[in-house]
């Protein structure tokens, strides 16, 4: 068995705020996507100015960067790759996340001393694979969804002491290998493998029959329902001690269009179950409701482990319903407070004077506070904030630190 490895806890940022509740609540590396070339086309994603100052924000704080390039590529494509890669070159992201073995050329051309990182989305599913992406200069590869743990722990073992595994530990899994998805693009005409997945594995299906349009009859794959492509979220909060004993160099969370609310709590909660593993693993043992209880504070739609102890069975899916379980809103997070103690948040979600809400901690408290004023941009008092992306001023009773998160328990 290889040494334990101290990894690496990998957050994901949808927009530059995201990006900063990320560094603040514990992540040791972000990765964003720019404007084009990346899997999350419908994501807020960065301009260059917004990369350049967000990679500026994660270094002061000893945050990597890494960049999605991690499209399949066209013909079409590669012009716009080259020169995309040219103007990260000047910016200086920590790596660049990559599937297509044309758009790798590119990069190890254009950017040599960019790390480069092989998307999950290249099917790493076996040591040889990873011992390939070495060989022709990557850094890291990330495994294949459907890897077990054991599977892991054998390439681990077969591989240079030096090259990286990153593994997705937490978020949404995908219907399709590997996240190869040809859904979209043959229901809509978006193309998942290009950044523009509809995610009609969300969606509920009936039966048409063809000599009767327009009458839908139900599909019962079982007595709970219709959803027939719909899998449960990958949790591995409970099983910190068999992650950090496999080599896995980097746990990634999924979630390039959450909000910073789910970046936080997860960021934080995963921060300190690593940490108080490394400390002692008694530790995490005695702190692991906490845990639990902290993960389910953003959305979920339900928890599984995924392909990490085998093929997961039926009860991997959920077949009543499509939606996450939600139990906050959140509603902003924290900004500079002037001198007379208002808070400034742009607002995320209605609130009121008089409402009770919480403080979020990167340190893991939760503090409860009532909002006692809300004044707006011109000065005047709000007994509400009904829109959202309003800046307010905000008296919250305490002085809270910039970056907190806010948020209303539902």
């Amino acid at each position: 068995m290889n040494r334990q490895r101290k990894p690496e806890l990998l957050i994901p940022a949808s927009s530059l705020e995201v990006l900063k509740t990320a560094v603040i609540f514990g992540a040791d590396a972000v990765y964003i996507g720019g404007e084009a070339f990346g899997l999350r086309a419908k994501a807020k994603n960065f301009s260059m100015d917004e990369m350049r100052e967000g990679i500026a924000f994660a270094h002061g704080h000893g945050v990597k960067v890494y960049v999605t390039a991690n499209i399949l590529a066209h013909n079409a494509d590669m012009e716009g790759v080259e020169q995309y890669f040219r103007e990260l070159k000047e910016i200086g992201p920590d790596a660049l996340i990559i599937s297509d073995p044309g758009v790798f050329q590119i990069a190890k051309r254009v950017c040599p001393e960019i790390e480069r990182h092989i998307s999950t989305q290249a099917n790493n599913t076996n040591y040889e694979t990873y011992r390939f992406w070495y060989e022709l200069g990557a850094k890291r590869v990330v495994s294949a969804r459907e890897l077990s743990l054991e599977e892991i722990r054998e390439i681990r073992r077969k591989i240079p002491e030096d090259m990286e595994i990153e593994t997705f530990i937490h978020g949404a899994m995908c219907i399709s290998y590997s996240g190869r998805c040809l859904l979209s693009n043959y229901f809509t005409g978006r193309d998942a493998n290009r950044g523009a997945c509809t995610h009609p594995c969300r969606w509920k299906y009936a039966v048409v029959e063809e000599t009767r349009p327009g009458e839908y009859f139900p599909v019962y794959e079982n007595e709970r329902g219709t959803f027939l492509f719909n899998s449960k979220d990958l949790c591995m909060i409970d099983h910190i001690p068999e992650l950090m004993e496999s080599g896995i160099d980097s746990f990634k969370v999924e979630g390039r269009m959450k909000t910073a609310l789910y970046v936080a709590t997860v960021a934080r909660t995963y921060r300190k179950a690593i940490d108080d593993y490394l400390t002692d693993p008694a530790l995490y043992e005695k702190n692991r409701p906490w845990y639990q209880d902290q993960i389910s504070n953003c959305t979920y739609r339900q928890f599984n482990t995924g392909f990490f102890y085998g093929k997961p069975d039926a009860g991997a899916q959920i077949y009543d319903n499509s939606t996450y379980v939600k139990e906050y809103t959140y509603l902003g997070i924290v900004g500079e407070t002037t001198s007379d103690g208002l808070c400034r948040i742009e607002q995320r979600n209605k609130f009121s004077v008089g409402e009770q809400i919480e403080v979020m901690k990167p340190n893991g408290d939760n503090v409860s506070v009532t909002v006692k004023r809300i004044v707006n941009e011109e000065g005047q008092e709000q007994e509400s904030a009904p829109h959202p992306k309003q800046v307010l001023y905000v008296d919250l009773g305490i002085a809270p630190e910039k970056y907190d998160v806010l948020r209303r328990q539902e």
